[in-house]
């Protein structure tokens, strides 16, 4: 029993890591302050890439899915590296948050463990309303950003986002089948603030678009975590 508990403090202790990191990186957007983001932003998906992995086996009923997720933190760590860099590295923090999307929708496709499993739903109606509800929200930012991207030189860019956009659709519309909440709310909040990064990128500037989009992903990448633990 004590083992157990020592894990279950290690993993809140990991995620308290993990808030702490993310206010002092939103202060770092704040004060323009890149050599403090460079240390905080990173520093929040490493404590929750170990938090996910350290979840005890007592407290997850989805042991597969955890693992899932733990490489697609891993990914989401990578991509936030080189998004950071001086270098224009966009195209391949791109892709590698592309597989880091893959890897959340295989998580989200695996079924818990019984006994005491939560609530799992998976029904062709259901997968249909949630798709539709999703595509109302996105077609307007979306078909802006495809236009921007094709009017402004980028249409290279055009099949890779596309993709993308494709990927972390998918993820939202499983999540909101999984009957988790905060899988839910998580993946929604991550589409939110890629969709921020994308139209403050190639649109137009966004009053605090850095910062929301800071807060949105930590709040996204936060809550999936939580969203293992039963």
């Amino acid at each position: 029993m004590t083992g157990r508990v020592g894990w279950v403090t290690a993993v809140w202790i990991l995620m308290a890591v993990a808030g702490l990191a993310a206010l002092v990186d939103w202060v770092a957007v704040v004060r323009s302050d890149r050599g403090l983001e460079y240390v905080a932003k990173p520093a929040v998906l490493v404590a929750l890439t170990l938090a996910a992995a350290a979840i005890p086996a007592h407290s997850i009923d989805l042991v597969d899915r955890r693992w899932w997720f733990v490489g697609a933190l891993a990914c989401c760590l990578v991509g936030d590296v080189l998004l950071m860099l001086p270098r224009d590295l966009f195209v391949s923090g791109l892709a590698v948050f592309l597989a880091g999307h893959v890897l959340f929708v295989i998580g989200l496709l695996q079924a818990p463990s019984p006994p005491g499993s939560p609530p799992f739903s998976f029904s062709v109606a259901g997968l249909l309303v949630a798709a539709a509800m999703v595509i109302a929200v996105e077609a307007v930012p979306g078909s802006v950003l495809i236009r921007a991207l094709w009017s402004d030189g980028h249409r290279s860019l055009v099949p890779p986002v596309l993709l993308y956009v494709a990927a972390i659709l998918t993820m939202v519309v499983l999540a909101a089948n999984v009957g988790i909440t905060l899988a839910l709310t998580g993946a929604a909040l991550f589409l939110l603030s890629d969709t921020l990064l994308a139209i403050g990128r190639f649109v137009r500037p966004i009053p605090r678009g850095s910062l929301s989009v800071h807060v949105t992903y930590h709040l996204a990448q936060g809550l999936l975590v939580l969203s293992l633990l039963r």
